[in-house]
């Protein structure tokens, strides 16, 4: 019972906090790692400030500060926190973060409570202020149903310019007032205290803000009307826009202080009123011996400063000397909802609404002048210079720090220093006051005083805590002449906080209602990113030579450290403990001696019991009247406790062993199964035992059954008579319930004997049947491996079934026991299915072998001919446990077969695997089958299908039955096991629609891994039901991909060509070779809806069935159930977008340049795009601008040339890699794409076609250009284009070769030809090697072509008669 300092919340990430407000300390990473890859910067997210700041290098002198400053940076920061805790606020310059709180698991698997920052921004408004104050103010709720808890916290800021501004927990700011044009040293808050005596004067609310030469209190009561008005006027503007509330004015005084020099600090005493002799005495000191006085005595507000000239000075103003001033309050919103939600989103959406304020700011409000208030009195003390004061909670004391490293104790209402600390330079200071518990008093011997009973009023101790940051230590002092009464090392960094104030906005009569939780001081700590409180025990403010309970205090220090001391000599060692607990006075300072003597971990077991029997006899030997009833029970139970643990431990080691054997016969006959359920029983765990055991590391200390007896006292407790399971975590649970039955489970100790021991010592049945079975589905795998343990299980459930209170013989034979209910449960929650199953089957067989035990009794009992119907409900109730035991034997074997499917082990791994396909599967539990809704199974078997990347072909062909072709797998056998299993939640559709969506969730997490969205579509194609392919398609666009899809096409539309890397990862967040990919993938899917919406009508909705067994299944609603609920498509509009998406993956596959997507459609075309493509758009209709089809013809050339090319082009230094990324993309067959597009865009198919075979035949593809031939229309304009080529082709092999034979070939050519053959231009012909065989076959295919009336006709005769002789050369 000494003072403590305990830690309460921690920081979640108390660094990024720190880099937002000294970005010179953050950690020097790349640039590319600053940002998530997978997010786009088309939403900026400038929450954090200007984090692309570039700051300049430093040299090795700025490094060595920055390291001190890395440590040390929360003393340079405004710091301040809420005393409910709720919001914590750390400025710096013009930046400051919020921090909220939250509740989360932490490393021990408890909640415990988080500072997370809520919002961060640049609190200042006008040029060059920084922040220099801050107070975080909660304020009362006015519901009547208020918990006690605060309704929102307001946030006080001062700034250098001399504003006071007040924000929202979000940042919103509410209103800003200019008091003073200084800027604001300090601000303080009070607010409402109930007083402690009649005679102590009421405190009114109040905040003051200290300026260089003034003080400005407002009225607490004015403020918080204020503050309530403006919240409103920001949530009504945010939702019309229209309101326009004033809020009703400030009420505030403002004093302008003289006769000192340089003020630091101040403290608002508040309201006093002197005693008449106080009354004469100032009259006297300041208006001489002819001075008057009033009858009654003025009431003032006090006022001290510290600083220099004087160190200390008192201000006293009179109450009623000055009317207060009235402000009109500067609201920060207007009346529109634009700039209501720009100030609100300040912080959050990086927009900057500077402007907005600047206009506001602009019109300072004119200043009121200041009431001079001289000083009456202060501690001169030229060299000394005061640096801050903390006022007491009583407001009698006040304790000021200086410059000379010394803390000053001050007399606030006699204004004389009565206490000096030495050597506390850069001292943090506060006080914390204690209320006594009456519970806890005892008088002392020999003394009477009012406070020796239990009915007086509490007394109240003050205590001084003092921080000194030099020497990184915290200590407690008892004023005003107490010693130290604690002291902690705590670091050399950290920050006290003592706010001083609660809740604003309680009065005498909310204030007795209401129990606010409030701390009243703490320790930041930014090396171990956690807030700490201190808490000091009343009776330290007693504590003196002569006290009896500073004497326990002692005795119980002595006995810790003798525990924490080598060991003696055992009964020595055991002698001195005994002395020393029994030399303890107080009750509750033995029971924490006690306590802490079974916690050792030192003391053996003989020890503990000696010494509990030893304080349990001299209780016992006491008069009745003396002894504490408390401190007996808790020793009685302690022994009890222990005798348990004795008798446990001797049955435990007892060499027992059962010579019984076991044999299958037995095994079948124990759980009433015939051979036949046997061995597929046998064959289902085998089969799960070797895909679900994992090989663990055992250390021979972790041996099962074994229990420290310290760690057993802290499990169990008795309360009122009755043993009880504390609540301990689950691997407590277990080593509890190891301790007492492992050894029963093996057959190696005697389990009637066991059974006895915890029924005598007041375990229920139900406790230890759920130790029971919380032992045996923990150890599955060595159970698992030990079958006979079914045996000893059977054994142990009835004994414990036939305890008396197991199962009520009064039970209605038509409802469920709950008892076996009890059992049901356990299995159903389990995640050991293995284990689960056995026990189920050992249930089912002990409730059969009892019910039918009640039967044969019930039926000897009955008399012939009596009333049958007592046996009737016997059966009745029979067939019902029967029911629920058949049911969740059905469902634990189903379970099963999923559980080893999922956990099967992998096939060879893939080329490459992706870390979410590592990531182990979680296991399954009946239990959460039946909450995972009708798609759970389904949804299973989708992330298992993920983790092995199986074909859908593979699921058809598992689904189907054996191919005689491949070889049987485990893998094909367990998937083909869990579909006989799951007819119907694994029916093939159900299952490829959940693959699809696994498949497309883990590219959204990833979209690098383009793969995943390939094997998705993949999955959606081989949905059968158009209706479920349908609805899965609409939901993967809306949901994934229309995003990703827009923001590609304005990226394309706006370079103007396919962009490069680095933008694709901007703004569509993912690479180019990425982006190419998925605009691919986009096309399949939209292809795929086209062909259901076609097939919907000829397909009727399926029907989703359920198997029998899981019929109660809840949840979630499946993807299935979803998709069908979706809306059909409108064709045109998935066609237009269709249209769209083969634009912009021509222009990503052949990196086209100066193509503009968007530039392709109308304003009518453009409109309908991205729009939900279930609703009906206005599309382009009617005969199209000729200038539209004129663009759409040239990028129609472009992507069949750039196929062509793609295809039949000659690339001697082609890497592998290029041709590994183009055999995905070569699927597509472009040139009757680009034909296709054609039609839907109005464009001429024949020109697109005659393109593509004169592409042919200039890159030498000569055979397939005969074939696409057949599909033009317009033969004579295509031999016109054809015979260039040939011109071209014979002007490179006469030219360029420059043979003897060619140049007495070219003499022989008619002019005309020689003439026309100068002319070609042979730079375009993409291949100059073809065969002169294969153009004569060119010239006579355009000989076929040409009519003999065409102009160019004479000329193709002496191209053949040209072709012929040069054949011959």
């Amino acid at each position: 019972m000494a003072c403590s300092i305990v830690q309460f919340c921690s920081f979640q990430d108390l660094q990024s906090a720190r880099d937002f407000l000294f970005p010179q300390l953050r950690e020097e990473t790349p640039g590319a790692l600053r940002r998530d890859p997978s997010k786009s910067s088309n939403w900026e997210d400038d929450s954090w400030g200007a984090w692309e700041e570039t700051e300049p290098q430093e040299t090795e002198e700025e490094g060595n500060a920055s390291k001190t400053q890395k440590t040390s940076w929360l003393q340079e920061c405004v710091l301040s926190l809420s005393p409910t805790s709720d919001l914590m606020v750390i400025a710096r310059e013009q930046k400051a973060a919020f921090l909220v709180p939250k509740w989360k698991h932490g490393d021990k698997g408890k909640e415990e409570m988080q500072f997370a920052v809520g919002w961060s921004g640049s609190l200042s408004v006008e040029e060059g202020e920084y922040v220099t104050s801050a107070l975080c103010i909660p304020l009362a709720s006015q519901k009547r149903s208020s918990t006690g808890r605060p309704d929102w916290t307001c946030i006080v800021v001062g700034f250098t310019s001399g504003y006071v501004r007040f924000y929202t927990e979000s940042g919103v700011l509410l209103l800003a007032q200019l008091l003073n044009e200084d800027k604001v040293l300090q601000l303080k808050c009070r607010t409402y205290e109930i007083p402690r005596h009649p005679g102590v004067t009421e405190q009114n609310e109040e905040l003051s803000i200290l300026y260089p030469a003034a003080i400005v209190t407002i009225d607490g009561f004015s403020l918080f009307q204020s503050l309530r008005a403006c919240r409103n006027q920001v949530a009504k503007a945010a939702a019309s826009g229209n309101e326009n509330i004033q809020p009703p004015p400030l009420a505030y005084k403002k004093w302008g202080l003289q006769d000192i020099d340089t003020i630091i600090d101040h403290a608002s005493i508040g309201i006093m009123t002197l005693s008449p002799f106080d009354q004469m005495k100032t009259a006297s000191v300041i208006g001489g011996i002819n001075a008057t006085i009033k009858n009654s005595p003025p009431a003032m507000s006090q006022y001290i400063t510290v600083g220099s000239s004087p160190f200390t000075g008192f201000f006293y103003a009179l109450e009623g000397s000055t009317q207060p001033l009235l402000s009109h309050v500067a609201l920060a919103v207007a009346s529109k909802l634009t700039s209501a939600l720009f100030s609100a989103a300040s912080g959050w959406l990086g927009w900057k609404s500077k402007h907005e304020e600047e206009t506001v700011q602009k019109q300072k409000p004119k200043m009121e002048p200041a009431t001079p208030l001289a000083v009456r009195f202060g501690l001169p003390d030229s060299r000394r210079h005061g640096e801050s004061i903390c006022l007491s909670p009583c407001n009698t004391l006040a304790a000021v720090t200086d410059d000379f490293g010394r803390v000053i104790l001050l007399d606030v209402a006699r204004g004389i220093a009565i206490r000096m600390w030495k050597g506390y330079r850069d001292a943090q200071i506060g006080w914390i006051q204690i209320i006594e518990d009456l519970h806890e008093r005892v008088p002392e011997k020999g003394e009477f005083s009012p406070f020796g009973n239990t009915q007086g009023p509490s007394r109240v101790a003050q205590f001084l805590v003092i921080y000194a940051p030099r020497r990184g230590i915290l200590e407690v002092w008892n004023t005003q002449q107490g010693p130290r009464v604690g002291a902690f090392n705590v670091g050399k960094h950290c920050r006290l906080l003592y706010p001083g104030y609660k809740i604003m906005g309680l009065n005498n009569v909310t204030s007795q209602s209401w129990q606010p939780q409030t701390y009243q001081i703490c320790l930041v700590d930014p090396v171990s990113a956690s807030v700490k409180m201190v808490n000091v025990p009343f009776h330290l403010a007693l504590s003196d030579k002569k006290s009896e309970r500073a004497k326990d205090l002692h005795l119980v220090k002595k006995l810790a450290a003798l525990l924490k001391s080598k060991s003696l000599g055992p009964d020595s060692f055991e002698t001195e403990i005994k002395e020393l607990i029994l030399d303890i006075k107080y009750p509750a300072t033995k029971r924490q001696a006690l306590e802490s003597i079974l916690a050792s971990e030192r003391l053996s077991f003989s020890c503990l019991r000696n010494v509990t029997q030893t304080l349990m006899d001299t209780l016992k030997n006491q008069e009745l009247e003396s002894v504490d009833e408390g401190l007996l029970q808790f020793c009685a139970n302690q022994l009890k406790l222990l005798h348990l643990y004795e008798s446990v431990s001797q049955l435990n080691s007892v060499g027992f062993h059962s010579d019984t054997p076991f044999s299958d016969n037995d095994l079948a006959v124990l759980l009433r199964l015939d051979d036949k359920e046997l061995v597929k029983l046998r064959a289902l765990l085998e089969k799960y035992k070797q895909e679900n055991t994992k090989t663990t590391v055992r250390f021979s200390e972790d041996a099962d059954g074994v229990l420290p007896v310290k760690t057993f006292l802290e499990y169990l407790e008795y309360e009122k008579d009755v043993l009880s399971i504390k609540k301990i975590s689950e691997e407590e649970y277990v080593a509890l319930g190891s301790f007492f039955f492992w050894k029963c489970l093996h057959g190696e100790s005697s389990t009637e004997d066991m059974c006895h021991s915890l029924e005598s010592a007041g375990l229920s049945p139900q406790q230890l049947l759920s130790l029971l079975l919380s032992v045996w589905l923990s150890k599955e795998k060595d159970i698992l491996d030990k079958p006979q343990s079914v045996c000893c299980l059977h054994t142990m459930l009835s004994l414990l079934s036939k305890m008396k209170v197991a199962i009520d013989e009064t039970w209605d034979s038509q409802s469920v026991s709950p008892w076996w209910q009890q059992m049901r449960m356990a299995c159903i929650q389990s995640e050991n299915n293995g284990a689960a199953l056995l026990s189920a089957h050992v249930g089912h067989s002990v409730a059969a072998q009892m019910s039918s035990n009640s039967t044969d009794k019930r039926f000897s009992q009955t008399a012939l001919g009596a009333d049958a119907e007592a046996l009737t409900d016997s059966w009745e109730a029979l067939s019902l446990d029967t029911e629920y035991w058949k049911l969740l034997l059905k469902q634990l074997e189903d379970c099963l077969i999923l559980q080893t499917l999922l956990h099967s082990k992998a096939s060879p791994p893939a080329a490459k695997v992706s870390s979410p396909q590592t990531e182990p599967l979680p296991r399954l539990s009946v239990k959460k089958l039946l909450e995972g809704g009708k798609g759970g199974v389904a949804d299973s078997v989708a992330k298992w299908i993920f983790k092995q990347d199986l074909s859908p072909e593979l699921l058809k062909c598992a689904n189907q039955g054996r191919d005689s072709e491949n070889p049987d797998e485990p893998k094909e056998d367990l998937l083909r096991l869990a579909y006989e299993q799951f007819p119907c939640s694994l029916e093939l559709d159900v299952l490829h629609a959940h693959c699809c969506w696994e498949y497309v969730v883990q590219w959204n997490k990833d979209p690098e891994e383009a793969r995943f969205l390939v094997r998705s579509i993949e999955h959606l194609k081989h949905i059968l039901n158009a209706h479920v392919q349908n609805g899965i398609a609409l939901m993967m666009w809306n949901t994934f991909l229309v995003k990703r899809f827009s923001a590609a096409t304005y990226l394309m539309d706006k370079v103007g060509k396919s962009p490069k890397d680095r933008l694709c990862r901007r703004d569509v967040g993912m690479s180019d070779t990425a982006v190419t990919s998925f605009l691919g993938s986009c096309l399949d899917l939209l292809q795929t809806s086209l062909e259901a919406d076609i097939s919907r009508d000829e397909m009727q909705m399926p029907v989703l069935d359920t198997e029998d067994a899981w019929l109660s299944v809840e949840g979630p609603i499946s993807i299935v159930e979803l998709a069908l609920e979706q809306k059909p498509i409108h064709y045109p509009l998935v066609e237009h977008h269709s249209i769209l998406c083969s634009i912009l993956y021509a222009a990503m596959r052949f990196s086209l340049k100066s193509v503009k997507p968007l530039a392709l459609f109308d304003s009518k075309g453009k409109n309908a795009f991205f729009k939900d493509l279930t609703s009906i758009q206005l599309l382009p209709s009617g005969e199209m601008d000729p200038n539209f089809i004129s663009v759409r013809q040239q990028f129609l050339l472009k992507v069949v040339s750039a196929a062509v090319q793609a295809q039949h082009s000659v690339t001697k230094d082609k890497e592998p890699s290029e041709e590994a990324a183009t055999t995905h993309w070569e699927d597509h067959n472009w040139p009757v794409l680009a034909v296709d597009l054609a039609h839907h865009l109005q464009v001429s198919e024949d020109v697109i076609r005659r393109h593509y075979v004169g592409e042919l035949y200039n890159y030498g593809a000569d055979l397939l250009g005969e074939e696409a031939i057949l599909q033009v229309h317009d033969k004579e304009v295509l031999a016109s284009q054809l015979l260039v080529l040939t011109g071209q082709r014979l002007a490179h092999a006469l030219f360029h070769t420059q043979t003897k034979e060619g140049m007495e070939l070219l003499a022989r050519l008619p002019p005309t030809l020689c003439t026309w053959l100068k002319a070609m231009n042979t730079q375009d012909l993409q291949n100059t090697d073809v065969p002169i065989a294969t153009t004569a076959k060119l010239v006579h295919k355009v000989m076929e072509l040409l009519p003999e009336k065409h102009g160019q006709y004479s000329l193709a005769l002496h191209l053949i008669e040209a072709v012929e002789a040069m054949a011959t050369l």
